[in-house]
Protein backbone atom coordinates (compact mmCIF):
# COMPACT_ATOMS: atom_id res chain seq x y z
CA UNK A 1 0.00 0.00 0.00
CA UNK A 2 1.15 3.57 -0.40
CA UNK A 3 2.82 5.04 2.66
CA UNK A 4 0.23 6.88 4.70
CA UNK A 5 0.18 10.65 4.30
CA UNK A 6 -2.02 13.24 5.89
CA UNK A 7 -4.09 13.94 2.78
CA UNK A 8 -7.23 13.72 4.91
CA UNK A 9 -9.66 15.97 6.67
CA UNK A 10 -10.20 14.70 10.20
CA UNK A 11 -13.51 15.50 11.79
CA UNK A 12 -13.67 18.53 14.05
CA UNK A 13 -13.60 16.29 17.11
CA UNK A 14 -10.28 14.91 15.92
CA UNK A 15 -8.56 18.27 15.57
CA UNK A 16 -7.40 17.95 19.15
CA UNK A 17 -5.47 14.80 18.25
CA UNK A 18 -3.62 16.54 15.43
CA UNK A 19 -2.85 19.56 17.61
CA UNK A 20 -1.77 17.28 20.40
CA UNK A 21 0.60 15.49 18.06
CA UNK A 22 2.09 18.82 17.05
CA UNK A 23 2.65 19.89 20.65
CA UNK A 24 4.13 16.54 21.61
CA UNK A 25 6.36 16.67 18.52
CA UNK A 26 7.84 20.00 19.56
CA UNK A 27 8.26 18.89 23.15
CA UNK A 28 10.07 15.70 22.18
CA UNK A 29 12.17 17.02 19.32
CA UNK A 30 15.37 15.91 21.04
CA UNK A 31 14.16 12.34 20.91
CA UNK A 32 14.25 12.59 17.14
CA UNK A 33 18.00 12.98 17.16
CA UNK A 34 18.28 9.96 19.41
CA UNK A 35 16.04 8.02 17.03
CA UNK A 36 18.15 8.98 14.01
CA UNK A 37 21.27 7.81 15.80
CA UNK A 38 19.77 4.39 16.38
CA UNK A 39 21.81 1.44 15.17
CA UNK A 40 20.81 -0.26 11.93
CA UNK A 41 19.56 -3.29 13.86
CA UNK A 42 17.76 -3.61 17.19
CA UNK A 43 18.82 -6.80 18.98
CA UNK A 44 16.15 -9.27 20.03
CA UNK A 45 15.51 -10.60 23.54
CA UNK A 46 17.84 -13.48 22.66
CA UNK A 47 20.66 -10.98 23.15
CA UNK A 48 19.17 -8.46 25.56
CA UNK A 49 17.18 -10.68 27.93
CA UNK A 50 18.21 -14.33 27.88
CA UNK A 51 21.85 -13.79 28.98
CA UNK A 52 20.53 -12.23 32.21
CA UNK A 53 18.27 -15.15 33.14
CA UNK A 54 18.85 -18.51 34.77
CA UNK A 55 17.82 -21.73 33.04
CA UNK A 56 14.77 -21.94 35.28
CA UNK A 57 13.76 -18.36 34.47
CA UNK A 58 14.19 -18.99 30.74
CA UNK A 59 12.05 -22.12 30.96
CA UNK A 60 9.30 -20.10 32.66
CA UNK A 61 9.12 -17.41 29.96
CA UNK A 62 5.86 -17.03 28.01
CA UNK A 63 7.94 -17.70 24.89
CA UNK A 64 10.67 -20.21 25.79
CA UNK A 65 13.38 -20.23 23.10
CA UNK A 66 13.25 -24.04 23.02
CA UNK A 67 9.46 -24.26 22.68
CA UNK A 68 9.95 -26.52 19.65
CA UNK A 69 12.63 -28.95 18.50
CA UNK A 70 15.06 -27.94 15.78
CA UNK A 71 15.59 -24.41 17.10
CA UNK A 72 18.39 -22.35 15.61
CA UNK A 73 19.49 -18.73 15.42
CA UNK A 74 20.51 -17.82 11.89
CA UNK A 75 22.97 -14.93 11.61
CA UNK A 76 22.41 -12.80 8.50
CA UNK A 77 23.44 -9.34 7.22
CA UNK A 78 20.02 -8.16 8.43
CA UNK A 79 20.36 -9.51 11.95
CA UNK A 80 19.68 -12.85 13.60
CA UNK A 81 16.56 -14.89 12.74
CA UNK A 82 14.92 -17.43 15.05
CA UNK A 83 14.02 -20.60 13.12
CA UNK A 84 12.40 -23.89 14.12
CA UNK A 85 12.49 -26.96 11.87
CA UNK A 86 11.27 -30.41 12.85
CA UNK A 87 9.35 -33.45 11.68
CA UNK A 88 10.19 -36.31 9.35
CA UNK A 89 13.20 -35.57 7.17
CA UNK A 90 11.57 -37.63 4.44
CA UNK A 91 8.19 -35.93 4.70
CA UNK A 92 6.78 -33.26 2.42
CA UNK A 93 7.92 -29.85 3.57
CA UNK A 94 5.64 -27.09 4.88
CA UNK A 95 6.70 -23.49 5.57
CA UNK A 96 4.49 -21.44 7.92
CA UNK A 97 4.34 -17.62 7.95
CA UNK A 98 2.83 -15.98 11.04
CA UNK A 99 0.81 -12.78 11.54
CA UNK A 100 1.67 -9.12 12.00
CA UNK A 101 2.16 -9.19 15.76
CA UNK A 102 2.40 -12.65 17.30
CA UNK A 103 5.76 -14.40 16.89
CA UNK A 104 5.89 -17.75 15.17
CA UNK A 105 5.04 -19.72 18.30
CA UNK A 106 1.43 -18.66 17.69
CA UNK A 107 1.42 -21.34 14.98
CA UNK A 108 2.86 -24.07 17.19
CA UNK A 109 -0.34 -26.13 17.37
CA UNK A 110 -0.76 -25.95 13.59
CA UNK A 111 2.86 -26.92 13.04
CA UNK A 112 2.81 -29.75 15.57
CA UNK A 113 -0.31 -31.22 14.01
CA UNK A 114 1.34 -31.24 10.58
CA UNK A 115 4.52 -32.78 12.01
CA UNK A 116 2.46 -35.55 13.64
CA UNK A 117 0.99 -36.26 10.21
CA UNK A 118 4.46 -36.85 8.79
CA UNK A 119 5.33 -33.44 7.33
CA UNK A 120 8.61 -31.60 7.73
CA UNK A 121 7.70 -28.21 9.22
CA UNK A 122 9.60 -24.93 9.33
CA UNK A 123 8.56 -21.66 10.93
CA UNK A 124 10.44 -18.56 11.99
CA UNK A 125 10.00 -15.18 13.64
CA UNK A 126 9.63 -12.26 11.26
CA UNK A 127 12.13 -9.48 11.84
CA UNK A 128 11.23 -7.51 14.97
CA UNK A 129 9.09 -10.29 16.42
CA UNK A 130 9.93 -12.90 19.03
CA UNK A 131 13.64 -13.75 18.98
CA UNK A 132 14.51 -12.21 15.60
CA UNK A 133 16.44 -8.94 15.40
CA UNK A 134 14.84 -5.85 13.86
CA UNK A 135 16.55 -3.99 10.99
CA UNK A 136 15.85 -0.27 11.35
CA UNK A 137 17.24 1.13 8.09
CA UNK A 138 14.95 -0.76 5.68
CA UNK A 139 11.20 -0.69 5.01
CA UNK A 140 9.34 -3.85 6.02
CA UNK A 141 8.08 -4.41 2.50
CA UNK A 142 7.82 -7.48 0.29
CA UNK A 143 11.50 -7.17 -0.63
CA UNK A 144 12.66 -7.49 2.97
CA UNK A 145 10.21 -10.28 3.75
CA UNK A 146 11.14 -12.20 0.58
CA UNK A 147 14.81 -11.90 1.48
CA UNK A 148 14.12 -13.18 4.98
CA UNK A 149 12.23 -16.21 3.66
CA UNK A 150 15.08 -17.10 1.29
CA UNK A 151 17.63 -16.71 4.10
CA UNK A 152 15.59 -19.05 6.28
CA UNK A 153 15.24 -21.65 3.54
CA UNK A 154 18.97 -21.55 2.85
CA UNK A 155 19.75 -22.15 6.54
CA UNK A 156 18.45 -25.73 6.48
CA UNK A 157 20.61 -28.80 6.00
CA UNK A 158 17.79 -30.20 3.85
CA UNK A 159 16.78 -29.00 0.39
CA UNK A 160 14.03 -26.38 0.62
CA UNK A 161 14.50 -24.87 -2.84
CA UNK A 162 14.01 -26.04 -6.42
CA UNK A 163 10.85 -27.26 -8.11
CA UNK A 164 7.88 -28.19 -5.88
CA UNK A 165 10.04 -27.69 -2.80
CA UNK A 166 7.44 -26.97 -0.12
CA UNK A 167 3.82 -26.21 0.70
CA UNK A 168 3.34 -22.63 1.91
CA UNK A 169 0.81 -21.62 4.59
CA UNK A 170 0.44 -17.93 5.42
CA UNK A 171 -1.65 -16.48 8.23
CA UNK A 172 -2.84 -12.84 8.23
CA UNK A 173 0.27 -10.78 7.34
CA UNK A 174 1.92 -14.09 6.46
CA UNK A 175 -0.75 -14.68 3.83
CA UNK A 176 -0.26 -11.19 2.43
CA UNK A 177 3.44 -11.99 2.05
CA UNK A 178 2.85 -15.50 0.71
CA UNK A 179 0.94 -14.35 -2.39
CA UNK A 180 3.70 -12.19 -3.94
CA UNK A 181 6.29 -14.75 -2.85
CA UNK A 182 4.38 -17.46 -4.74
CA UNK A 183 4.02 -15.09 -7.67
CA UNK A 184 7.78 -14.57 -7.93
CA UNK A 185 8.74 -18.16 -7.06
CA UNK A 186 5.87 -20.23 -8.54
CA UNK A 187 8.04 -23.24 -9.34
CA UNK A 188 9.31 -23.45 -5.76
CA UNK A 189 5.96 -23.19 -3.96
CA UNK A 190 4.30 -26.57 -4.23
CA UNK A 191 0.92 -25.30 -3.03
CA UNK A 192 -0.52 -22.27 -1.25
CA UNK A 193 -2.90 -22.09 1.72
CA UNK A 194 -3.97 -18.67 3.01
CA UNK A 195 -5.51 -18.38 6.49
CA UNK A 196 -7.39 -15.14 7.31
CA UNK A 197 -5.06 -13.56 4.79
CA UNK A 198 -4.28 -9.93 4.23
CA UNK A 199 -3.40 -8.60 0.80
CA UNK A 200 -6.81 -7.56 -0.47
CA UNK A 201 -7.92 -5.48 2.51
CA UNK A 202 -9.69 -2.46 1.07
CA UNK A 203 -7.95 0.81 1.78
CA UNK A 204 -11.31 2.41 2.47
CA UNK A 205 -11.40 0.55 5.78
CA UNK A 206 -8.37 2.42 7.13
CA UNK A 207 -9.53 4.97 9.69
CA UNK A 208 -8.23 8.53 9.65
CA UNK A 209 -6.76 7.96 13.12
CA UNK A 210 -4.62 5.13 11.71
CA UNK A 211 -3.58 7.34 8.80
CA UNK A 212 -2.29 9.88 11.30
CA UNK A 213 -0.49 7.41 13.56
CA UNK A 214 1.14 5.51 10.70
CA UNK A 215 1.99 8.56 8.59
CA UNK A 216 5.56 9.48 7.70
CA UNK A 217 7.37 12.77 7.26
CA UNK A 218 4.94 14.86 9.31
CA UNK A 219 5.68 14.04 12.94
CA UNK A 220 8.95 12.79 14.44
CA UNK A 221 9.17 9.02 14.25
CA UNK A 222 10.08 8.72 17.93
CA UNK A 223 6.85 10.52 18.83
CA UNK A 224 4.72 8.26 16.65
CA UNK A 225 6.39 5.17 18.09
CA UNK A 226 5.55 6.29 21.62
CA UNK A 227 1.94 6.95 20.67
CA UNK A 228 1.55 3.62 18.87
CA UNK A 229 3.13 1.74 21.77
CA UNK A 230 0.72 3.41 24.16
CA UNK A 231 -2.20 2.63 21.85
CA UNK A 232 -1.44 -1.08 21.48
CA UNK A 233 -0.27 -1.76 25.04
CA UNK A 234 -3.18 -3.23 27.00
CA UNK A 235 -4.39 -1.83 30.27
CA UNK A 236 -3.91 -4.04 33.29
CA UNK A 237 -7.43 -5.41 33.11
CA UNK A 238 -7.30 -6.04 29.37
CA UNK A 239 -5.53 -8.66 27.33
CA UNK A 240 -3.56 -8.23 24.13
CA UNK A 241 -4.30 -10.54 21.22
CA UNK A 242 -3.69 -10.94 17.51
CA UNK A 243 -7.17 -9.77 16.59
CA UNK A 244 -6.75 -6.50 18.48
CA UNK A 245 -3.31 -5.89 16.98
CA UNK A 246 -4.41 -6.81 13.46
CA UNK A 247 -7.29 -4.41 13.96
CA UNK A 248 -4.71 -1.62 13.73
CA UNK A 249 -4.38 -2.53 10.06
CA UNK A 250 -7.94 -1.45 9.32
CA UNK A 251 -8.64 0.74 12.33
CA UNK A 252 -11.38 -1.58 13.58
CA UNK A 253 -12.45 -1.87 17.17
CA UNK A 254 -12.88 -5.51 17.98
CA UNK A 255 -16.05 -6.41 19.88
CA UNK A 256 -15.77 -6.26 23.63
CA UNK A 257 -15.73 -9.85 24.75
CA UNK A 258 -17.02 -11.30 27.92
CA UNK A 259 -14.56 -13.19 30.01
CA UNK A 260 -13.80 -16.67 28.68
CA UNK A 261 -15.22 -16.06 25.23
CA UNK A 262 -13.69 -15.42 21.84
CA UNK A 263 -15.12 -13.48 18.92
CA UNK A 264 -17.44 -16.32 18.05
CA UNK A 265 -18.60 -16.89 21.62
CA UNK A 266 -16.69 -20.15 21.94
CA UNK A 267 -13.62 -21.08 23.94
CA UNK A 268 -11.51 -18.31 25.44
CA UNK A 269 -9.12 -16.80 22.93
CA UNK A 270 -7.01 -14.78 25.33
CA UNK A 271 -6.41 -17.95 27.33
CA UNK A 272 -6.01 -20.15 24.25
CA UNK A 273 -3.20 -22.66 24.75
CA UNK A 274 -0.48 -22.20 22.13
CA UNK A 275 1.26 -25.53 22.60
CA UNK A 276 0.18 -28.91 23.83
CA UNK A 277 3.74 -29.27 25.09
CA UNK A 278 3.26 -26.41 27.57
CA UNK A 279 -0.41 -25.89 28.48
CA UNK A 280 0.35 -22.74 30.48
CA UNK A 281 1.42 -20.67 27.47
CA UNK A 282 -1.33 -18.35 26.21
CA UNK A 283 -1.69 -15.84 23.38
CA UNK A 284 -2.05 -12.76 25.57
CA UNK A 285 0.93 -13.73 27.75
CA UNK A 286 3.21 -14.08 24.73
CA UNK A 287 2.16 -10.77 23.21
CA UNK A 288 2.50 -8.95 26.52
CA UNK A 289 6.00 -10.39 26.91
CA UNK A 290 6.90 -9.25 23.40
CA UNK A 291 5.74 -5.69 24.06
CA UNK A 292 7.85 -5.61 27.22
CA UNK A 293 11.06 -7.18 25.90
CA UNK A 294 11.25 -6.98 22.08
CA UNK A 295 12.44 -3.40 21.55
CA UNK A 296 12.23 -3.75 17.79
CA UNK A 297 8.60 -4.82 17.77
CA UNK A 298 6.85 -1.44 17.61
CA UNK A 299 9.09 -0.07 14.80
CA UNK A 300 8.67 -3.34 12.87
CA UNK A 301 4.92 -3.34 13.45
CA UNK A 302 4.59 0.24 12.22
CA UNK A 303 6.76 -0.35 9.17
CA UNK A 304 4.77 -3.46 8.27
CA UNK A 305 1.51 -1.50 8.32
CA UNK A 306 3.10 1.17 6.14
CA UNK A 307 4.97 -0.98 3.63
CA UNK A 308 3.94 -4.65 3.69
CA UNK A 309 1.63 -5.92 0.88
CA UNK A 310 -1.49 -5.75 3.04
CA UNK A 311 -3.86 -3.45 1.18
CA UNK A 312 -5.36 -3.58 -2.35
CA UNK A 313 -2.65 -5.85 -3.75
CA UNK A 314 -4.62 -6.69 -6.88
CA UNK A 315 -1.55 -6.73 -9.11
CA UNK A 316 0.12 -9.53 -7.12
CA UNK A 317 -3.10 -11.53 -6.82
CA UNK A 318 -3.96 -11.17 -10.51
CA UNK A 319 -0.44 -12.24 -11.50
CA UNK A 320 -0.83 -15.28 -9.24
CA UNK A 321 -4.19 -15.95 -10.88
CA UNK A 322 -2.52 -16.12 -14.29
CA UNK A 323 0.06 -18.59 -12.97
CA UNK A 324 -2.67 -20.76 -11.48
CA UNK A 325 -4.66 -20.69 -14.73
CA UNK A 326 -1.60 -21.84 -16.67
CA UNK A 327 -1.32 -24.85 -14.38
CA UNK A 328 -4.97 -25.76 -14.84
CA UNK A 329 -4.56 -26.11 -18.58
CA UNK A 330 -4.27 -29.72 -19.66
CA UNK A 331 -0.97 -29.20 -21.42
CA UNK A 332 0.64 -26.92 -18.87
CA UNK A 333 2.81 -24.38 -20.68
CA UNK A 334 1.04 -23.63 -23.97
CA UNK A 335 4.28 -22.86 -25.78
CA UNK A 336 6.05 -26.11 -24.87
CA UNK A 337 3.33 -28.46 -23.67
CA UNK A 338 5.46 -29.21 -20.61
CA UNK A 339 3.70 -29.61 -17.28
CA UNK A 340 4.61 -26.67 -15.09
CA UNK A 341 6.08 -27.31 -11.63
CA UNK A 342 4.78 -25.53 -8.57
CA UNK A 343 1.22 -24.50 -7.73
CA UNK A 344 0.20 -27.56 -9.72
CA UNK A 345 -3.32 -27.87 -8.35
CA UNK A 346 -4.01 -24.67 -10.24
CA UNK A 347 -5.86 -23.20 -7.29
CA UNK A 348 -5.22 -22.15 -3.71
CA UNK A 349 -7.08 -22.73 -0.44
CA UNK A 350 -8.55 -19.85 1.56
CA UNK A 351 -9.45 -20.61 5.19
CA UNK A 352 -11.54 -17.84 6.76
CA UNK A 353 -13.11 -17.00 10.10
CA UNK A 354 -16.85 -16.44 9.86
CA UNK A 355 -16.76 -13.64 12.48
CA UNK A 356 -13.39 -12.11 11.55
CA UNK A 357 -13.66 -8.29 11.86
CA UNK A 358 -10.27 -7.74 10.17
CA UNK A 359 -10.56 -9.93 7.07
CA UNK A 360 -14.16 -9.57 5.92
CA UNK A 361 -15.07 -12.94 4.43
CA UNK A 362 -17.52 -11.69 1.80
CA UNK A 363 -15.15 -8.97 0.59
CA UNK A 364 -12.17 -11.29 0.34
CA UNK A 365 -14.12 -13.92 -1.60
CA UNK A 366 -15.44 -11.25 -3.97
CA UNK A 367 -12.02 -9.70 -4.57
CA UNK A 368 -10.27 -13.08 -4.80
CA UNK A 369 -12.78 -14.17 -7.44
CA UNK A 370 -12.00 -11.06 -9.45
CA UNK A 371 -8.24 -11.60 -9.18
CA UNK A 372 -7.92 -15.40 -9.32
CA UNK A 373 -11.09 -16.44 -11.12
CA UNK A 374 -13.77 -18.76 -9.77
CA UNK A 375 -11.59 -21.80 -10.48
CA UNK A 376 -8.51 -20.27 -8.89
CA UNK A 377 -9.37 -20.93 -5.27
CA UNK A 378 -11.43 -22.90 -2.78
CA UNK A 379 -12.79 -21.12 0.31
CA UNK A 380 -13.70 -22.75 3.62
CA UNK A 381 -15.04 -20.92 6.69
CA UNK A 382 -14.65 -21.90 10.34
CA UNK A 383 -16.72 -20.57 13.23
CA UNK A 384 -14.19 -18.14 14.74
CA UNK A 385 -12.63 -14.71 14.34
CA UNK A 386 -9.20 -13.53 13.25
CA UNK A 387 -7.54 -15.81 15.80
CA UNK A 388 -8.33 -18.80 13.58
CA UNK A 389 -4.77 -20.08 13.09
CA UNK A 390 -4.23 -20.26 16.85
CA UNK A 391 -7.53 -21.52 18.22
CA UNK A 392 -8.28 -23.77 15.24
CA UNK A 393 -4.78 -25.02 14.48
CA UNK A 394 -5.75 -28.68 14.35
CA UNK A 395 -8.68 -27.98 12.04
CA UNK A 396 -6.58 -25.80 9.73
CA UNK A 397 -3.92 -28.51 9.51
CA UNK A 398 -6.57 -31.05 8.58
CA UNK A 399 -8.06 -28.79 5.90
CA UNK A 400 -4.62 -28.16 4.40
CA UNK A 401 -3.73 -31.86 4.32
CA UNK A 402 -7.08 -32.74 2.75
CA UNK A 403 -6.59 -30.01 0.15
CA UNK A 404 -3.18 -31.37 -0.80
CA UNK A 405 -4.55 -34.88 -1.19
CA UNK A 406 -7.77 -33.92 -3.00
CA UNK A 407 -5.92 -31.83 -5.53
CA UNK A 408 -3.94 -34.82 -6.66
CA UNK A 409 -0.53 -34.19 -5.20
CA UNK A 410 0.04 -37.88 -4.85
CA UNK A 411 -0.90 -38.58 -8.47
CA UNK A 412 2.36 -38.05 -10.33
Amino acid sequence: MPVFTLGIRPPAAGTALVMGLFVVSVGLILLTEEHRARKSCIPSPAKTLLPKLSEAEIAALPYPPDILPGARDVETPYGSIKVFEWGSEDGEKVLLLHGISTPCMALVNLGEELARDGYRVMLFDFFGRGYSDAPTDLPYDIRLHTTQILLVLASSSLRWTGDDAFHLIGYSLGGAIAVPFARFFPRMVRSLVLVASGGLIRHEHVSWQSKVLYSTGIFPEAVLERLVRRRITPKKEAATNEEKMAGEVVGVKTPKRQKNSDASGGDSYDNAVLSTRRPGLTVSAVMGWQLDHQRGFVPAFMSSIRHAPIYDQHEHWEALGSLLAARRRSGGDESTGVKLPGLRPGRILLVLGSTDPVIVREELIHDATSALGEDGFEAISLDCGHEIAMTKGKEVAGLAADFWKETGWFEE
